[in-house]
């Protein structure tokens, strides 16, 4: 199949590599051109603009796949796809946008006769080589009809373990990716997925934060201990009940750096921490921990502890995500 896809950022760039090696035409774009041309040399067909772009791809149905941090630069761009494109074509949103945007978007586009989805896409910098799993929101057939993209992006079955009595359930859930429902079902599930992963990564900090501290001489001698955190992450990798990527993560950053003296703590958030406590709050849905864990990264800014250098290690090993520089 041929898409578009503007947007060539750590995880843009990594999209269009992974099509074009799975026998897909990518026809791409970015405002710095040097990603566009350096994939040009992998197959992809580099425009000088959104409009050469939406051009190249020929004739409807169409599809660009915008690839670009939420806010006014999405809005901006797909506007600018809006008065190029026709009816049947279709626009995707696959950053992290408020599924509140979508709903209204597509309501926008809906007289054009232009359709919309909105990918929720998790896999960091990542996803070349292990894949992305893929939350869509949108209109059932439109999804299904580019299923070739979906699943060449996904993942796939892999070597995880398969869980029993998914036999007659959608296969594409085993293989990284779902259908999971209307128009901003996609960045809603995947507003959640981050949310509780602000969670999870602050149930780890705080645990070695707690065992970094445990050989304070405020302790009584004979129950100080001064352990390995690097050793410990790295057996809890392998077998018990808390192995997961993000352990895997913080097992390399201590393993490099046992006092991650490299990073400040300075924590930021993308958004979807925020978003997902407004939206317990519109349930009236108890989010405690989710609550807590997003406070933390905005205290982060004014101090820091060594549970904070455990949360920025997580964020540089899975998204790239470089601390802010100190002032």
């Amino acid at each position: 199949m041929q898409i578009g896809v503007i947007g060539l950022g750590r995880m843009g760039g990594n999209i269009v590599r992974r099509l074009t090696r799975a026998g897909h035409g990518c026809v791409v774009y970015d405002a710095n051109p040097a990603p566009g041309a350096a994939l040009a040399k992998d197959g992809a067909i580099a425009a000088g603009s959104v409009p050469a772009l939406v051009e190249a791809l020929g004739e409807s149905p169409r599809t660009v796949w915008v690839m670009l941090p939420a806010g006014k630069i999405t809005e901006d761009t797909i506007a600018q796809l809006a008065g190029l494109m026709r009816g049947g074509d279709v626009i995707i949103d696959g950053g992290n946008t408020n599924f509140k945007d979508d709903v209204r978007r597509a309501k926008e586009l809906a007289p054009k006769g232009i359709k919309y989805l909105d990918i929720g896409t998790s896999g960091g910098v990542w996803g070349l080589q292990r894949g992305y799993c893929l939350m869509i929101g949108g209109d059932a057939e439109v999804v299904q009809r580019l299923d070739p993209i979906f699943a060449a992006l996904a993942p796939g079955l892999g070597d995880i373990e398969r869980t029993d009595g998914r036999e007659k359930h959608d296969p594409r859930a085993e293989r990284g990716y779902i259908h999971a429902g209307p128009v901003g079902a996609g960045h809603f599930v995947k507003m959640i997925h981050n949310g509780i992963e602000y969670g999870m990564m602050q149930a780890f900090a705080e645990g070695f934060d707690i065992m970094k501290n445990r050989a304070s001489d405020k302790l009584p001698a004979d129950e100080r201990y001064d352990l390995n955190l690097g050793d410990i992450a790295e057996v809890w990798r392998r077998g018990s009940v808390v192995t997961s990527w993000l352990l895997d993560l913080t097992a390399s950053a201590l393993a490099k750096d046992a006092q991650l003296e490299h990073f400040s703590g300075h924590v930021e958030d993308s958004g979807e921490g925020r978003w997902t406590i407004e939206a317990a709050i519109e349930e009236a849905v108890p989010a405690d921990v989710l609550a807590a864990s997003l406070f933390v990264r905005f205290r982060s800014r004014q101090q820091h502890t060594f549970a904070e250098k455990v949360l920025s290690a997580m964020r540089l090993g899975f998204g790239g995500h470089v601390e802010a520089p100190k002032k």
